[in-house]
């Protein structure tokens, strides 16, 4: 790599455990130095060489970061939350943003207002400054260019890599935890946030219909609420009232997380939109037969791997669940087959591509 002095990373969400960039954030970081790239972590609360402290995000990236980076000008600042690089160029500094997705466009009625705003003008800023846009999946670059055309030589696609994944160790308490729920052995799980894009509404839908059929199944849900969630919580109480089986059990640490992932005998994820879409593949990584809708990345991520269903189609969704409950042959392959499909998805591959966008970078300069 033709940088020469450390790369500065965006790590302003390196200490919230719960959001997806967080993750991203970690992995990718790790995954870098494996290669030998030096970073100076920015932005981060409590970690890495720049910490904010109390500083909010937003005020210390438009307020405080600046000065950081014109203090000892990096030759690369690779800013990871969407749109989120400082409103102007520091000289010397190649600038490089992350895009997960456009929710807040696309979908706006599943964000809040203020947030929707912020991304809009804050984005329409960055693709200005951006010398390379990194986005996490084709859909996600189609999504861009439909929006803001003119980037598309500056825009390449690096996708998420999913073996940060093992084999879950659970300590006492954990192994407690999970005995002390009694799930039966062939339970369906969601895992993700409870808002309305990640579209719940269909496997309670799903669940409603068979168990009106004679054919109940225990669902498990695994994420905290998020914007809007008061609804599919609201329905959930409700359900539970009239007697279906269903565990709410919120955020989960990742060893739990991942223990009830690979136990479930089906993981499902109808979600209206992803960016990527990285719990699936992280079932699949974990060898766990994988339910997702027709929308957004997942079929570009996912593959052949994975029944998919349009994500209003109810009536689809509990056909495919009752075969597969039914048919351990049918979840074996589709086992293998996940097993197959998340193995091309490295975090190594992830930073050798993401280096090579620095590279980019650098050489165009604007």
């Amino acid at each position: 790599m033709s940088t020469l002095g450390p790369i500065a990373l965006d790590a302003t969400l390196w200490d919230e455990p719960t959001t997806g960039i967080g993750l991203y954030t970690r992995c990718l970081a790790d995954a870098l130095e494996a290669q030998g790239v030096v970073l100076d972590r920015m932005g981060a609360r409590m970690s890495g060489e720049h910490p904010r402290g109390v500083q909010k995000r937003t005020a210390w990236t438009l307020g405080t970061l600046p000065k950081v980076l014109r203090e000892s000008p990096p030759p690369v600042y690779h800013a990871l939350g969407n749109f989120n690089l400082p409103l102007r160029r520091v000289p010397g500094t190649a600038y490089v943003l992350t895009v997960h997705d456009l929710v807040p466009l696309d979908l706006p009625d599943t964000v809040s207002t203020p947030y929707r705003w912020q991304f809009r003008l804050w984005l329409a800023r960055s693709l200005t400054t951006a010398d390379r846009l990194v986005c996490i999946s084709e859909r996600t670059r189609e999504d861009l260019l439909r929006r803001f055309p003119q980037v598309e030589p500056r825009t390449v696609v690096v996708p998420n890599g999913v073996d940060h994944v093992t084999v879950p160790e659970l300590d006492a308490e954990g192994e407690d935890f999970l005995r002390a729920l009694t799930l039966p052995k062939d339970y369906v799980l969601y895992a993700g946030s409870l808002d309305v894009r990640k579209n719940v509404d269909l496997v309670l839908d799903a669940q409603e219909r068979l168990a009106a059929q004679g054919k109940p199944f225990t669902l498990v849900l695994a994420g905290q609420g998020w914007f809007g969630s008061g609804k599919v919580e609201t329905r959930i109480a409700r359900l539970r009232s009239e007697g279906l089986d269903i565990r709410a059990l919120g955020y989960q640490p990742p060893s739990t997380f991942y223990a009830l992932m690979r136990r479930a005998a089906l993981f499902v994820f109808p979600s209206r939109y992803e960016g990527f879409g990285l719990p699936p593949l992280e079932a699949m990584r974990l060898g766990t037969p994988t339910v997702v809708s027709t929308a957004g990345s997942l079929p570009e991520v996912c593959g052949a791997a994975a029944p998919a269903v349009d994500p209003d189609d109810a009536e689809g969704l509990a056909a495919v669940i009752h075969r597969l409950l039914g048919s351990p042959g049918e979840r074996r392959a589709l086992s293998e087959s996940g097993l197959h499909q998340a193995a091309k998805f490295t975090w190594a591959r992830t930073a050798e591509l993401t280096r090579a966008a620095y590279d980019a970078a650098l050489r165009h300069r604007r």
